[in-house]
């Protein structure tokens, strides 16, 4: 058995990256890890979710039931406040920093002791545009970085081929109307282009799981006046286009070299490359 962690900013950052990867790893008898760096209490939602404390509950809850539709052995959150899209102050009503303002030292080094304690053989973060820019998942990506200098665990970023996000973002286009503040142009320089991802895995199998696990945050699927939101968008997609784009997720490795690898755990075998050269 090995042992993955996977390290995102918020609860519903992991159903949208990894989750796949996550019910993958779990039903192959891996111990799967889940650790946030915060509750998620800014994020967008209907008021009816009521103030940031509030939602908060609602989405570690949320963020449990992810990870049990996943298989996910642990949910660790590293405490840290929610940075949210806008002007926050340094400290939140409780006073907890920030993530995006921790210490990216003493950050890592709560990482890193979860890695070690789980004695990981890898572990996840993001790519350094964080994918769309949001704060706390840029210092996911520095804090991951750090860890795994100071450990020499293996980590992968999480991200998303560019190209085929701006396809899958105008697929559900067809399906449901963006609010006006949607700029998919922000998606075009988003994430990573295709020639930098060194890991492809294939979640065709895993589509259950990871809908159940888009579905368990269900406070970021709405807006004020019964609106829906992205996630929503999302599971609007009929079966067979979601499953084209939703069935492969994929990660950056500072390190790879070679084929692109269609396991998180091993390097590519000669198999790979016969797909990858088909390819």
């Amino acid at each position: 058995m090995s042992v993955a962690v996977f390290f995102h900013a918020h609860p519903d950052d992991e159903a949208l990256l990894t989750s796949g990867t996550m019910a993958k790893a779990a039903a192959a008898g891996h111990r799967v890890v889940l650790v946030v760096a915060t509750d998620g209490a800014l994020g967008l939602t209907s008021s009816e979710y009521g103030d940031p404390a509030d939602l908060a509950k609602t989405r570690l809850a949320e963020v449990q039931a992810s990870a049990d539709a996943l298989g996910v052995a642990r949910v660790v959150n590293l405490g840290y406040a929610d940075s949210g899209l806008g002007p926050v102050t340094h400290l939140d009503g409780t006073g907890r920093t920030r993530f995006s303002d921790a210490d990216v030292d003493e950050a890592a080094g709560k990482l890193a002791e979860i890695l070690r304690e789980e004695h990981a053989d890898v572990f996840t973060s993001y790519d350094p545009t964080g994918g769309y820019g949001h704060p706390d998942h840029v210092q996911v990506h520095r804090v991951g970085a750090r860890a795994a200098e100071v450990t020499g665990i293996p980590v992968l970023e999480a991200t998303v081929p560019r190209d085929l996000l701006v396809k899958g973002i105008n697929l559900a286009a067809k399906f449901y109307k963006f609010p006006p503040e949607f700029d998919i142009d922000s998606y075009r320089r988003a994430y990573s282009a295709k020639e930098q991802i060194t890991h492809r895995i294939d979640v065709r199998h895993q589509i259950k799981a990871k809908r159940a696990s888009m579905r368990a945050h269900a406070s970021q699927a709405v807006a004020d006046g019964g609106a829906d939101r992205t996630l929503a968008a999302f599971l609007r997609i009929p079966r067979p286009v979601y499953d084209l784009v939703f069935g492969r997720e994929w990660f950056v490795s500072p390190t790879h070299a070679g084929p692109v690898s269609h396991d998180i755990f091993q390097p590519s075998t000669q198999q790979d490359v016969t797909e990858e050269i088909r390819r």
